[in-house]
């Protein structure tokens, strides 16, 4: 593991660069699942992501030699933003190698902070390669966004403060993608207290670090896919799958569905914007996905909240359906004269508000004389959605429900 001294020596590097983002007591989530649940508001740091901490004390420690040849990062986001932000206050050049499918709001702060943008390849590994390759080309030191003992240590600070105020703290959760942010705050908390519990939690679509910590060997996935880009990584890296094999207790998993719920949940309650990866430890709670033994206090690393906004209305929507309060239905009726007017009074009484609705009766799929019906409901939740599925089958209806 990292060691503590690393740790705090980056801490004192970076007093002034980044910020002590609050640690504060979730009210609405520690009554849902019964303990008291702390949030780790990294969404709040400068550049919008932990990154910055890990950038910028591994670009200050480089020699004045490599500081002049410039650097090379690659990243989905929050690793490049945190580099660009760094080289621009110390004065270096930065290029950042990017997936081409990156969020333009991404590509865009980069760009704000100086830093030269490549995009290229269909992931982050396929940027990666494409990094490192630049970078000997150009003979310019590559900054690795977490298999790097001095990124790690920078990223091991969140660990140091959240102790700092909750001394007592029992439980961690922190987002895994390439393991760089768990490693530095696993290695911290145990120097400090090794029975505090570090628990990972990875994206059902970017698997390769839980299936390697169950393994007990690094397993690199085939492809991945997750609205949770910040962990979207496709290739174990040995160094901090070692790293996490020391420091971590336990890794789950959250699906993207859950994911966006959590991401709805922390707009609403917690009144903060959040990332995919930033949401995934939230998500690991309100999906049960943890065993407690006792009623613990436990610290949750919210990452990053540089959200794409042309994904928001996607995310709301999976989020509102995984909540049950939205239903999507296609009902099948008789195409006559007064049918739909029948199908709306039953919803009408069941007190379901329809927010969409389309009339089909060209799917060859139907029979003559039937249509169908798709209708978008707002719902009260899944009690209120089975009473309308009951409703519906009451009075011979036959429906789908779409998701």
């Amino acid at each position: 593991m990292i060691s503590l001294s690393q740790i705090e020596e980056a801490q004192k590097r970076l007093n002034g660069i980044v910020y002590k983002t609050p640690f504060a007591y979730a009210t609405h989530l520690s009554q849902m699942v019964g303990n008291e649940i702390y949030l780790k508001k990294e969404n709040l740091q400068l550049t919008g992501a932990f990154k910055l901490r890990g950038a910028y004390n591994k670009i200050a420690s480089l020699t004045d030699e490599q500081r002049k040849q410039g650097i090379v990062a690659s990243s989905a986001g929050n690793h490049a933003q945190g580099v660009a932000y760094s080289a621009n206050k110390l004065n270096i050049k930065a290029t950042i190698v990017m997936p081409e499918a990156t969020p333009l709001t991404k590509v865009a702060g980069v760009r704000e902070e100086g830093g030269e943008v490549v995009l290229y390849g269909n992931n982050y590994d396929e940027a990666y390669q494409y990094g490192v390759e630049l970078a000997e080309e150009r003979g310019m030191e590559f900054i690795h966004p977490f298999a790097d003992p001095l990124v790690i240590a920078g990223q091991g600070t969140i660990g140091l403060e959240m102790l700092e105020e909750i001394p007592n703290l029992e439980m961690v959760i922190v987002p895994i993608g390439g393991g760089g942010l768990i490693s530095g705050i696993g290695s911290a908390v145990k120097q400090i207290n090794p029975r505090i519990k570090v628990i990972g939690v990875t994206a059902k679509g970017a698997p390769a670090m839980r299936l390697s910590f169950q393994a007990g060997h690094p397993q690199n996935s085939r492809f991945v896919k997750t609205i949770a880009d910040g962990i979207a990584v496709k290739n174990v890296s040995p160094y901090t799958f070692e790293i996490i094999r020391q420091v971590v207790d336990d890794i789950v998993e959250v699906d993207d569905e859950e994911i966006a719920n959590a991401i709805l949940f922390l707009m609403e309650r917690q009144k903060i914007v959040v990332e995919g990866a930033g949401a995934v430890g939230v998500a690991a709670l309100l999906h049960y996905k943890i065993k407690f033994t006792s009623h613990q206090k436990v610290g949750v690393v919210v990452s990053g909240g540089n959200i794409d906004v042309t994904m928001l209305n996607l995310i709301i929507e999976k989020g509102l359906l995984k909540s049950y309060r939205k239903m999507k239905l296609i009902v099948t009726l008789v195409d006559k004269p007064g049918a739909l007017r029948e199908l709306t009074e039953i919803l009408a009484r069941e007190k379901a508000n329809i927010v969409s609705i389309g009339y089909d009766r060209t799917n060859l799929n139907l029979a003559i004389g039937e249509a169908n019906v798709s209708i978008a409901l707002e719902t009260r939740g899944a009690e209120h959605q089975e009473a309308i599925k009951r409703a519906l089958f009451k009075h011979g209806f036959k429906y789908v429900v779409d998701t």
